[in-house]
């Protein structure tokens, strides 16, 4: 498949309309109806329903492959344009919003640095496409397991970081007054359903071997200042690492005492590094040592 006429394919789709992708991609109307076209008659199906404009159950099918092979293409783009560079002397970074402690802040460079924040989901995306020279992701795990990452390219992660996490609570909580929490007696609680800032709620039923947890509220933001305003005014539980916790106005954080279960932090790049990016991926190896 020609992975432009895929690309105009997953844009139509995506917008529900064929004058909005044109518009996006900077085609004619015709030009995208054309490409559908082409790519329907490759296929020997049709991909779209007209009116609506919709996926049809093979175009569906199509969508679940076509994010995958074009991240895969965009990574393969990245890292020979990443080879054949001269080396950054700045460096980009995208983090999660709890992946980056003081510590590790601190060991930025004063100047040439671009941040920015992404649901833990993105992260691994933005390294492998090359819109981020370095990536910070953190979840739980049992302590020094790796995480569990996407398959979304060849990426090098490497832990930097473990902590204990706790609960977050309002100052009120019944609970608030314990030295410690079992995830197994919180099952049936209130849970922030958080994703972008809190610990995912589909972890936390890993890690106990079972269901529940179940949202009260949906927070789909990466704030977690707004997170802890949320969790004291009693819309949910949370779970954060415990440094981020202790830290959130308004509300008490309680260490998890079991399982056995870490906060951990990895670093992840695309092959080799070089210039600004091999120095701050040398420092936080440093630091963690």
């Amino acid at each position: 498949m020609d992975p432009h006429l895929l690309r105009t394919y997953v844009t139509v789709a995506r917008l529900a309309s064929f004058s909005e992708a044109a518009r996006h991609l900077g085609y004619t109307q015709s030009a995208v109806s054309q490409h559908i076209a082409a790519l329907e008659q490759d296929l020997g199906t049709a991909l779209l329903t007209r009116r609506p404009v919709a996926p049809t159950a093979a175009g569906a099918r199509l969508l679940e492959h076509a994010g995958p092979l074009l991240l895969r293409l965009d990574a393969a783009r990245a890292e020979v344009v990443r080879v054949a560079a001269t080396p950054a002397q700045g460096v980009t970074l995208a983090v999660t919003a709890t992946a980056l402690d003081r510590r590790t802040a601190g060991e930025l460079p004063h100047a040439g640095v671009a941040l920015t924040v992404l649901p833990r989901a993105e992260v691994p995306a933005a390294v492998a496409s090359g819109a981020a020279d370095l990536g910070l992701i953190d979840g739980l795990a049992a302590p020094s397991d790796p995480l569990s990452l996407p398959d979304v390219a060849p990426l090098t992660a490497r832990g930097i970081a473990e902590e204990p996490v706790a609960v977050l609570l309002p100052e009120d909580h019944p609970l608030a007054g314990r030295h410690g929490l079992r995830l197994g007696d919180l099952v049936d609680a209130r849970w922030l359903d958080a994703p972008g800032a809190a610990l995912p709620l589909d972890r936390l039923r890993t890690a106990n071997g079972s269901a529940g947890f179940r949202p009260a509220l949906r927070y789909d933001g990466t704030d977690l200042r707004t997170l802890a305003t949320l969790a004291a005014a009693g819309h949910g539980l949370a779970l954060l690492p415990l440094s981020a916790a202790r830290e959130a106005p308004g509300t008490v954080a309680v260490p998890l005492t079991a399982p056995r279960v870490v906060h951990r932090t990895e670093l992840l790049h695309a092959g080799t590094l070089r210039g600004a990016a091999a120095d701050l991926a040398a420092r936080l190896d440093v630091t963690r040592s």
